[in-house]
């Protein structure tokens, strides 16, 4: 199996920024005639959120958390919706992509991430490398002591900002089962960030799930104590396998009303649009951010041939 534009394969397989490009038979499908193009653009982080999705079966009355609200968070956020978790919270740094998220209906519920500058009482705690309450030589290393005190302080940074995302959805104290244990059910990391994967470590709940979605730090260091003793299960996903047949029949849906969750219409997720392959460069540099110039939203950069 070969993915277009990877670099995983040496030499590259290259991508679809072509003029014309020969593509076999049986990958190809046919896209109903009210599916846009622009739409179908989406099918491929679509298909990463189905797989997602897919690999962690949520029950109907689930609750899920996205961290990170780019175009694959995004759709991840809806694909939840769509399997049955009635409350799906989706966070990022950018504000702007949580509200959209929250105004388009792909989340229930937003959290802005305090950017690292920002400093509060939840998170302000210190830590000690003491790891034992009887003294040592000078120099010994004791298990706390491995780590330096900034690793600590991420993982407590972690634990108190996975409580704030859950105290948005905790419900009132007379409705509170005190059996009930705190967290969610399927956390899907989107970001591939080491804090993102301590966060989702710490929100979710004894026996959930925490998939990870997100493709970034290789090598982390994780509290996985908090996975290993409270059993929950990390799973990973790598691409799709087997999902644009399912894609085309959730776009051919997308925007409609009617009984329980349907796909939000992707159009006006291609916010920004270049003509011709020359300008490809300046796509990708746009792509990178946010917001554009003029402080208008980034989501999905289409390059047109």
């Amino acid at each position: 199996m070969r993915f277009r534009s990877s670099a995983k394969s040496v030499p590259h397989y290259q991508g679809t920024l072509q003029e014309r490009i020969n593509h076999p038979a049986i990958w190809c499908h046919k896209l109903p005639d009210h599916v846009s193009f622009e739409a179908a653009a989406l099918l491929e982080p679509l298909s990463v959120a189905i797989h997602a999705v897919n690999r962690a079966t949520p029950t109907p009355g689930s609750t899920a958390l996205v961290i990170g609200a780019g175009t694959v968070g995004l759709l991840t956020a809806a694909m939840a919706r769509q399997s049955g978790c009635t409350q799906v919270t989706i966070t990022d740094v950018d504000v702007g992509r949580v509200d959209y998220a929250l105004k388009k209906g792909f989340a229930t519920h937003g959290f802005v991430v305090p950017q690292p500058s920002h400093t509060s009482s939840s998170n302000s705690s210190i830590f000690t490398n003491s790891g034992s309450s009887t003294p040592l030589d000078p120099g010994a290393m004791t298990p706390a002591s491995l780590f330096s005190n900034s690793i600590h302080d991420q993982f407590e940074a972690a634990k108190n900002l996975a409580a704030d995302i859950l105290s948005l959805t905790k419900l009132p104290p007379g409705l509170q089962n005190e059996d009930e244990d705190e967290g969610v059910d399927v956390t899907f990391e989107c970001t591939g960030k080491e804090a993102c994967m301590h966060t989702s470590l710490y929100a979710t709940r004894p026996g959930g799930k925490v998939i990870m979605v997100g493709m970034g730090t290789p090598i982390q260091t994780l509290p996985m104590s908090a996975a290993h003793l409270r059993e929950v299960d990390i799973l990973g996903i790598f691409r799709y396998a087997n999902t644009y047949g399912t894609g085309v029949r959730l776009l051919s849906t997308q925007g409609r009303t009617g009984a329980g969750f349907t796909l939000p219409s992707l159009d006006d997720m291609v916010t920004h649009r270049f003509k011709g392959l020359g300008a490809a460069k300046h796509a990708f540099e746009l792509a990178s951010k946010t917001v554009d110039d003029e402080g208008n939203l980034v989501l999905k950069v289409v390059i047109e041939a």
